[in-house]
């Protein structure tokens, strides 16, 4: 019984995920601003190395080896100068990696056939006084809410 009941595990995500397009957006000379603006804040900023960003990004699940990807920015007073770091994926190759199904099953039909909407009888259609098409759609039955503010101030 032990086997079949698991617990819950979570996705442990740490840090700031920078994708290949946000790499390939960076180009030396740029202010400090606008790489903020491209890759956001960075996770790591040193006291003792004021021109070096580091972007750190970890992403740990259950059953599966942690993703680590760092990238570090340096800058030349405010202007970047260079970056280095892993290889970053594309944003379409993370998102497919974060599939988490396991067993992806066949997805039902969504749609009746003629055979399964004829065993349903259609509203009124055994009834002899039904409306005329032209007579536009059929009232709904009345119902009385209550007020949402009172009618006295």
């Amino acid at each position: 019984m032990a086997g079949i009941v698991r617990p819950y595990r979570t996705d442990v995500v740490q840090g700031n995920f920078v994708s290949r397009e946000q790499v390939q957006a960076l180009q030396p000379g740029m202010g400090r601003q606008q790489v903020r603006e491209i890759l956001g804040t960075p996770l790591i900023t040193s006291l003792f190395h004021g021109d070096r960003w580091e972007y750190v990004f970890t992403l740990k699940r259950p059953g599966v080896e942690a993703q680590t990807r760092r990238l570090t920015v340096y800058f030349k007073g405010d202007v970047l100068e260079r970056y280095e770091g892993d290889e970053m994926p594309t944003e379409s190759e993370f998102v497919a990696s974060l599939e988490t199904r396991k067993g992806k099953g066949d997805v039902p039909v969504l749609e009746a056939t003629e055979q399964q909407l004829a065993r349903y009888p259609q509203p009124g259609a055994g009834n002899k006084e039904q409306a005329s098409p032209a007579a536009g759609p059929a009232a709904a039955p009345g119902r009385s809410y209550p007020p949402l503010e009172p009618t006295a101030r």
